[in-house]
């Protein structure tokens, strides 16, 4: 999708707009990463956005599947 001349006008108005960067720097300011604890990712709420993600798009959880691999190098 190409913009149009008009188009590309219109957005180079708006990214200097006082206003609208007032808005996005308060969004920046108030974002909140609910994976994250104490400056970390957490594990275990990874895990359960992925399992419970995966239940709501319908995928089923694979079966556990050992590794059987004896020499393995980096």
């Amino acid at each position: 999708m190409t913009l149009t001349d008009q188009e590309k006008e219109e957005l180079v108005r708006q990214s200097q707009s006082a206003r609208l960067k007032e808005d996005m720097r308060r969004l920046s300011a108030n974002a909140h990463n609910p994976l994250m604890v104490d400056g970390r990712i957490d594990a275990d709420r990874w895990l359960t956005f992925l399992n419970e993600y995966n239940e709501f798009v319908g995928h089923t959880r694979k079966p556990l599947k050992w590794m059987v691999e004896r020499v393995m190098k980096l």
